[in-house]
């Protein structure tokens, strides 16, 4: 079975940066097989990796929906969850390293929930594949309340140093509890912000029942290659964010 990373947090804190830096890590690292899942309707992690999307569960939902509507012929006489199956599958992206399932953003009252369910299953199937499954999750807690992630070997909770970015994290950790979500090890990484500013942030953090609480600084190498549309394969090994986050996940003891 898989080991499971996910990572959740508000909006804006550089979470999707941070989840490509892992797959960056584990395969430089672990040389193992990784299967990266952008649970976002909102989907950059494609960006961040540097490779294109050919196609979204959104995307094939809408397509089989409209497929059923019309009465049209399926190839080989396919059941639809035969069909869909098949086509979930062709949407995987091949990289160098890695492969990516995106979910992308549906069409339609109601079709969210119908993706994160149709995410959560095949995550789930897929994953036997895999050594290593990483999922981005879109921002906020939708992701929890709906249960998309349920079984997780390690939660990446990111902040950004904002009483808000604190608050939405406590949130998350919080909602973990309440749902009795099946997390194995939880750690807050707050974002973008220096080892100075960080010691004055720790008394807001306070109260979090987290084994760790990181930091990583800001880096200009972030801010560039954001602006030049660069993957984070693109990075220097020197990087201030490559080395902390690297160190983070050195401390987490990924088998």
């Amino acid at each position: 079975m898989a080991y499971v990373i996910a990572f959740a947090g508000k909006g804006g804190t550089g979470k999707t940066t941070i989840a490509a830096l892992t797959i960056r890590y584990l395969i430089e690292k672990k040389h193992k097989a990784i299967l990266a899942v952008d649970a976002d309707s909102n989907s950059c992690l494609n960006e961040a990796l540097g490779v294109n999307v050919h196609a979204t569960i959104g995307s094939l939902r809408e397509e089989s929906l409209a497929t059923v509507r019309s009465g049209a012929a399926r190839p080989g006489g396919m059941s639809m969850e035969q069909l869909f199956d098949y086509q979930v599958q062709q949407s995987v992206i091949e990289a160098k390293g890695f492969d990516l399932m995106v979910m992308g953003r549906p069409e339609g009252p109601g079709c969210y929930c119908a993706a994160n369910n149709i995410i959560r299953k095949y995550t789930d199937k897929l994953s036997e594949k895999y050594p290593y499954v990483i999922i981005d999750n879109e921002a906020g807690m939708e992701h929890l309340s709906r249960r998309t992630t349920h079984k997780v070997d390690l939660l990446l909770i990111i902040s950004d140093p904002t009483q808000k970015g604190i608050q939405t994290a406590k949130r998350i950790n919080g909602l973990v509890d309440e749902l009795a979500l099946d997390i194995g090890r939880r750690e807050l990484i707050v974002n973008r912000v220096s080892d100075e500013n960080f010691d004055k942030l720790k008394n807001v953090t306070f109260g979090l029942p987290l084994e760790n609480v990181f930091n990583v600084p800001e880096d200009d190498n972030i801010f560039h290659l954001d602006l030049e549309g660069k993957a984070v394969f693109e990075l220097p090994s020197d990087s201030i964010a490559v080395k902390t986050v690297y160190g983070i996940l050195d401390s987490c003891r990924i088998p």
